[in-house]
């Protein structure tokens, strides 16, 4: 990946609203991984007698995530949108906790990325939750993304 593409994904996911709003930031981005980790932050408990975060949160975290790693993949546009993401909540979230998401791209067609991600808390051992999704990839960029015989 360009050091170029890096700072134009990073620039990116750090400029959207609600990934400011959650207090996003981008700890690792390239070649198809990317890292974003989410402070703690009681505006966004969702069960207040156990001070647990949303599961929204996490979801927009892992999400943000996904389209981080797709944009940073070598074969992948500057651009994407989520097709779709399916999530499985593991546990909650311990409170007080940084939650970090990685994704992973790990396939591109002509028109889709597909993507594995994982939401942490301070114990790696034990998930948070994980992720697996689609994401477009842009009409323009297909020829150059994958030969004529290979993709959707």
């Amino acid at each position: 990946m360009t050091a170029d593409k890096s700072r134009i994904a990073k620039q990116f996911i750090e400029t959207i609203p609600h990934s400011r709003a959650l207090g996003m930031k981008i700890t690792e981005i390239g070649d198809g991984v990317a890292v974003i980790e989410m402070p703690y932050d009681t505006r966004f408990i969702g069960d207040p007698e156990t001070g647990v975060i949303h599961g929204g949160a996490v979801s927009a975290l892992m999400d943000t995530c996904g389209g981080a790693a797709v944009m940073s993949h070598p074969r992948a546009p500057a651009g994407t949108a989520t097709i779709n993401l399916r999530i499985d909540y593991m546990r909650p979230a311990t409170p007080g906790q940084t939650i970090r998401a990685r994704a992973e791209c790990y396939h591109i067609t002509r028109s889709v990325a597909f993507v594995r991600a994982t939401a942490l808390d301070d114990d790696d051992d034990r998930p948070v939750a994980t992720a697996t999704g689609a994401f477009t990839v842009e009409a323009g960029n297909r020829d150059t993304i994958a030969g004529p015989k290979e993709g959707i």
